[in-house]
């Protein structure tokens, strides 16, 4: 089949590469529609690019205007990029047409209608609540849900996902589950440890609210100073949010020394050495339906430590992979982090044990597989109404 997967912000771009390679190893042709890559995006390992969106809003020298107005330059490119789109898909025909994201649902509606005349529409809702809670802008969440009802089917990846779904009117038969592969390749050496010495805490990928930063830092501060001394707070990635509140709430707290905000892009040669031996990965997420950085938590075998929430619920049990703990509940959070640090039995153990996830999840070929097989089932493309 040839497959039109279309990511216009390369939001996620691992996933993106990741099931593109399946699919072609499966044999179908696929081409990956998105923005330019930039110096902080991954390679998309041999996965054609056509860099079609933003060719406007990208320009360098547009950083230098006040935000509302780069925001309104990129909204009326991303309109002008869909409608090259239709253009083009018009002219290449793919067999499926498969949506990652809709940055802009208000306006993608009245492109989608097009589309959908061209080849089958599929859309991945990789957050059931928009952007998580956390938009760029008020906009993307206007007509984000009703415009899944220009898609032929849905993919979620957990069961939450699911139900939130149908919650909202969906048919069952338009929703389906397809997991979230691993990313992230683990180094020859052995990933477990037995937890000795220093522990460090760590908060990794995209810096943005809903994820908890400031939750984890107070639950940090909460530790004894005897366990605390045993132990630092690691938050790593890059920044879409003001981090000047992390900061002055580490100072504030008496625990900057041991708190470390490194807000930059880490590359993928980088990623095994920050899930290193000694690291327990932390996910104290406010909302989430499935997670990337935990599919790299489970491939370099680290102990979680999240918010008992969507796919972590589903893919960690609490006492054996590590602890779950009820959003936003900063007690729960530091007494599992006492735990963490005290019990290094406890915690070599759960390392052990989510290395040992990655025989269970599924491979990307086997989701590409299984990715094909919807495809196939789909109906043929039907006129705009």
């Amino acid at each position: 089949m040839r497959v039109a997967l279309i990511d216009p912000s390369l939001f996620t771009l691992p996933y993106d590469a990741a099931l593109a390679a399946g699919l072609q190893a499966e044999g179908h042709q696929v081409v990956l529609h998105g923005r330019a890559p930039g110096p902080d995006d991954n390679a998309t390992d041999g996965a054609p690019l056509r860099a079609s969106f933003y060719r406007v809003a990208g320009a360098p020298a547009l950083a230098r205007l006040p935000r509302a107005i780069r925001l309104g330059i990129k909204g009326l490119d991303h309109a002008w990029s869909m409608q090259a789109l239709v253009r083009r898909l018009r002219r290449e025909r793919p067999d499926v047409i498969h949506f990652q994201w809709l940055p802009l649902p208000v306006v993608d509606r009245r492109f989608l209608r097009r589309l959908r005349a061209v080849a089958p529409l599929v859309l991945t809702v990789h957050d059931t609540n928009p952007f998580n809670g956390n938009p760029t802008g008020g906009l993307q969440r206007v007509g984000a849900h009703k415009a899944f009802a220009d898609f032929d089917r849905l993919i979620v990846h957990t069961e939450q996902g699911r139900a939130r779904l149908l919650a909202h009117g969906e048919g069952k038969d338009r929703v389906t589950v397809l997991p979230h592969g691993l990313l992230g390749r683990a180094s020859a050496r052995a990933c477990t440890d037995a937890m000795q010495g220093e522990i460090t805490f760590l908060l990794f990928g995209k810096i943005k609210p809903y994820k908890g930063a400031d939750l984890l830092i107070e639950a940090f501060a909460r530790l004894d100073p005897a366990l605390r001394a045993q132990a630092r707070l690691r938050i790593v990635g890059k920044p879409y949010m003001d981090l000047s509140p992390l900061h002055d709430l580490a100072r504030q707290r008496g625990v900057g020394d041991r708190v470390a905000i490194e807000p930059r892009f880490v590359c993928d040669s980088e990623v095994g050495g920050i899930f290193a031996p000694g690291v327990v990965a932390c996910f104290p997420y406010r909302e989430i339906e499935a997670s990337g950085v935990l599919s790299l938590a489970i491939t370099f075998g680290r102990p979680i430590l999240a918010s008992r929430l969507g796919g972590f619920i589903e893919a960690v049990q609490d006492g054996e992979h590590g602890l779950l703990v009820p959003p936003e509940d900063v007690d729960a959070l530091s007494a599992a982090m006492t735990r963490l640090v005290a019990d290094r039995r406890f915690t070599a153990t759960c390392a052990a044990r989510v290395l040992a996830l990655t025989r269970s999840v599924p491979t990307w070929p086997e989701i590409a597989r299984r990715t094909a097989e919807l495809y196939a089932s789909l109906p043929p493309a039907s006129p705009p109404r």
